[in-house]
């Protein structure tokens, strides 16, 4: 989502082309025409947007209207991440306390 996403550029209605959200996907994934078919049906029936197949210049085009779940990814992600980031600190600090717990009562009881 985050490659048709970029390739909107804030806008709600949009064409791309399939080659142009391959190249955005990552390489590890090792993504074709196929896989990001069923991909892309899949984030339509989510409800990130409607996915019209069209012919344009003889190269197949998708048209994208993106929905509210669409437009509201990138916030969503940045949630995410800072959920994210807490967690980890949270995680870290309690660590920290737990080890400082652990060396005062040894210090005590020694």
């Amino acid at each position: 989502m985050g490659a048709i996403f970029s390739l909107s550029h804030g806008k709600e209605r949009f064409l791309v082309f399939p080659y142009e959200v391959l190249a955005l996907l990552p390489e590890k994934g090792k993504y074709d025409e196929e896989k990001l078919e069923r991909i892309m049906h899949s984030l339509e029936i989510d409800g990130y947007f409607e996915l019209v197949y069209s012919d344009r210049k003889g190269e197949k085009t998708y048209c994208i209207h993106m929905r509210e779940a669409g437009l509201a990814f990138r916030r969503q992600d940045i949630q995410r991440k800072r959920d994210l980031i807490f967690r980890l600190l949270l995680a870290a600090v309690c660590g920290l306390l737990s080890a400082a717990i652990g060396l005062l009562l040894k210090a005590i009881l020694s």
